[in-house]
């Protein structure tokens, strides 16, 4: 368990400008703790060609945040503390903190997403239906986004046993406004969980990162309808990136609502029909053989603390960096440093918010 200190400090921290959960492990990595991070922003900014250190939150702003989500019945989950999503912990950009309304311990179980179509048809409610209450008597939590549709269908039907709604949004601003009394009766039965600042109003962009959380935090992605272009396709997509199972429903070529679904059995989805065909697959891995962090208080490393990186290295990724993405390996293998130096040189960069990660392990010059 983080101390009260701490998890303020980790907070701040995440809530830097310009720190994602990417930076914020690498940070914790190279300082040893995101009190010393936090001191440590400036002058990493400033080398990474930033003239005014990041903006960060004040200590009584995060104090602030955390007051005000324990009134909302709320607390904050760090990444490697015992409630944290079993499954998320393993990603690289899993958030350092969640924070989660209902009850955290639920966080614990084995988790499938199910997700799908807002507009869905009858015979996907019903299939959706089935397969949340079927998992749900097997021993299995339902994940979704709390969407209209597939979503509010399959969170409805594993009330009864367990269920996690993920928000795009801050907890104080939930979307859709239609959900709101769900949301409720989700708090009081199972979890509701978000990444970002209490009162943040979702955006577009908001919701992809949203959908990350809903297949990272499961063992498999089930999904039931999805046109073509859907936030659907997208959880699939991160969940294969991911490691994930994938699993579709198939429907009529008649359905446009099907296009997505019959596209990613041709992918190599998993076909269902029913939820024993999902539980053939993910049952063997309910016996955990995901591994865990032990120490609550640091971060999976992604390299190891190294002196400042000096201007060759500077000058050489400046050169090599342009707005079309490159691997990090590339990075290495083209600059003639190590990975460390070149990692350390990234982390200046980003701080300084000259640089995007448009995908893991890529990087390109904003």
């Amino acid at each position: 368990m983080l101390s009260p200190a701490q998890r303020r400090d980790w907070l701040r921290l995440i809530r830097t400008e310009n720190v994602g959960p990417r930076t914020f492990r690498a940070l914790l990595n190279q300082f040893g703790g995101a009190a010393a991070a936090l001191e440590a922003l400036p002058a990493l900014a400033h080398r990474g060609g930033r003239l005014l250190p990041p903006r960060n939150p004040s200590v009584s702003e995060a104090e602030d945040e955390i007051a005000a989500l324990e009134a909302l019945g709320g607390r904050l989950v760090a990444l490697g503390e015992a409630e944290y999503p079993k499954a998320l912990r393993m990603l690289d950009d899993a958030p350092p903190l969640l924070a989660v309304r209902g009850r955290p311990d639920i966080l614990r179980n084995h988790m499938v997403a199910i997700v799908g179509a807002r507009n869905a048809s009858a015979a996907g409610r019903t299939i959706a239906s089935r397969l949340a209450r079927d998992l749900g008597l097997a021993g299995w939590t339902i994940a979704s986004g709390l969407a209209r549709g597939i979503d509010t269908i399959a969170h409805e039907a594993s009330l009864g046993t367990s269920t996690v709604a993920v928000l795009a949004g801050g907890l104080a601003r939930p979307y859709p406004p239609q959900n709101l009394a769900l949301m409720e009766r989700i708090a009081e039965e199972g979890a509701v969980v978000s990444e970002m600042p209490l009162n943040w109003e979702a955006r577009a962009r908001d919701f992809p990162r949203r959908n990350r959380l809903v297949s990272g935090m499961s063992y498999g992605v089930v999904v039931v309808e999805a046109a073509l272009r859907s936030g659907s396709l997208i959880t699939a997509r991160l969940a294969n990136e991911q490691g994930r199972e994938v699993f579709s429903v198939p429907g009529s070529p008649l359905d446009p609502r099907a296009e997505g679904t019959n596209s990613l059995i041709r992918q190599g989805a998993t076909l269902v029909s029913c939820a024993q065909d999902i539980l053939d697959v993910l049952s063997p891995m309910a016996d955990g053989h995901v591994p865990s962090i032990a120490d609550a208080s640091a971060a999976p490393a992604l390299f190891p603390p190294v002196p400042n990186p000096d201007d060759d290295v500077r000058s050489r990724l400046s050169m090599l960096l342009g707005p079309a993405p490159v691997s990090i390996d590339d990075l290495v293998r083209l600059s003639g440093f190590g990975a460390p130096e070149i990692q350390a040189a990234l982390l200046e960069l980003e701080l300084a918010g000259r640089i995007d990660r448009p995908g893991t392990g890529l990087i390109a010059l904003r």
